[in-house]
């Protein structure tokens, strides 16, 4: 066992991601982990060593094949395995294979926070000279809200993500398609069947990943007393010392029910007169920074079309109050049919994103609802909503 101490920023998935653990072989060091909702920076945990990967070669394996099956190196695999050689890989000997090599910079290493993503969106951009990126403001705790920019077509499309705190699985999402339309621009590759050459060429791609950072790290790290914000905060959230059900910004405020178009009548629909976890819209429109800050961003860029991802449901909602033009129903349905995803006519809502951008624009616009489950989805879902997040967006630019 080794000893180690927590640090701020450390959850359970990513000390174990970073060990080659999974979650169970901490809590079964430690029992007590698995009743905390957090970890608490300070706290010493005990680590189990990590479990070596086991494999018996099978009848025509070769070190090529195997590597490629678990995405290791093949010097590595046969540095591992001393005696064998491409020409000595006898069948029936068990193997140690060596940890899998990751070959992307978006992945994940337990909850996609907001460290991971300013991270990445550096590397991106270092890594490839069609990625730019920059801020379009900053959070209630002063963290920089990032952008990152693809292509230069005439045809502008904006998306955001994480919005709600909870839902924080969309910034890596839709992270993982941005690489994944770099990299194949790069090689000049197609990505699963469309042409990312046309999509740069006729379309120019804003993105803003992340929202709501200070939300984003409530939900994953929880809050110590040592912050200004605890006993606002536990008030706030009944007195419960998990978030991992918050939506809201930092002060409390759904920034999903902070835009402008009817904002008054979702106020008295949602019935909620102070802070908390969920539904409630603030003092004003767009009286939180994050808010205020995408909606000058959006009216800066004017984008000809804009998703607001959210989690979870599977569903793609198109229009507003009939201020929508006649090409939303059928660009939902296009969407749709690429995400398997269901076009939905949303009727009682008012003041999320999309409907302020509908009402203000007069131009398609989407919120597109990622997996489906309960919020935070499982880290377990990412490759599949990842895969969906991309081929809604790919569509979109394709049409």
């Amino acid at each position: 066992m080794e000893q180690y101490t927590v640090c701020k920023g450390d959850t359970l998935d990513r000390i174990a991601a970073s060990r080659g653990l999974s979650r169970t072989h901490i809590i079964n060091a430690n029992p007590w982990v698995g009743e905390q909702p957090y970890l608490v920076p300070g706290q010493i945990i005990f680590l189990p060593s990590s479990p070596r990967r086991r494999y018996v070669i099978q009848p025509g394996d070769s070190p090529e094949r195997v590597s490629e099956a678990f995405h290791v190196r093949e010097a590595a695999l046969l540095e591992m395995n001393p005696g064998l050689s491409r020409d000595f890989f006898p069948e029936g000997r068990v193997l140690v294979l060596p940890h899998a090599e990751i070959g992307r910079i978006v992945h994940l290493e337990g909850e996609y926070g907001y460290r991971h993503l300013c991270h990445d969106v550096s590397r991106l951009s270092q890594s490839y000279p069609h990625i730019s990126s920059g801020t379009i403001g900053e959070s209630v705790l002063g963290k920089p809200i990032p952008y990152v920019k693809i292509g230069e077509g005439p045809k502008t499309i904006h998306v955001n993500a994480s919005i709600h705190a909870n839902e924080w699985i969309t910034t890596p999402c839709i992270m993982h398609f941005i690489e994944e339309y770099a990299l194949a621009l790069k090689s000049c590759s197609r990505w699963n069947g469309y042409d990312p050459r046309q999509w740069f060429e006729q379309c120019t791609l804003w993105v803003v990943p992340m929202v709501n950072p200070d939300g984003v790290e409530l939900v994953q790290e929880g809050v110590q007393p040592s912050n200004p914000y605890y006993e606002l905060l536990t008030a706030w959230n009944g007195g419960r010392s998990d978030y991992r059900h918050w939506k809201a910004n930092i002060n409390g405020v759904d920034l999903g029910d902070q835009f402008p178009a009817h904002w008054e009548e979702e106020v008295q629909r949602r019935g909620k007169r102070s802070p908390g976890p969920r539904d409630y819209a603030g003092t004003s429109p767009l009286s939180e920074p994050e808010a205020e800050a995408l909606a000058a961003f959006t009216v800066k860029t004017s984008p000809d079309a804009a998703v607001s991802l959210h989690s979870q449901g599977q569903e793609i909602y198109w229009n507003y109050r009939n201020y929508e033009p006649k090409e939303s129903r059928e660009w939902s349905r296009r969407l749709g049919q690429a995400s398997g995803y269901r076009p939905v006519k949303l009727e009682g809502s008012d003041a999320g994103y999309k409907d302020w951008f509908i009402q203000e624009f007069r131009r398609p616009g989407f919120t597109v609802e990622i997996g489906l489950g309960k919020n935070p989805l499982p880290l377990e879902d990412f490759d599949n909503v990842a895969l969906e997040t991309g081929l809604v967006i790919a569509e979109l630019m394709s049409i």
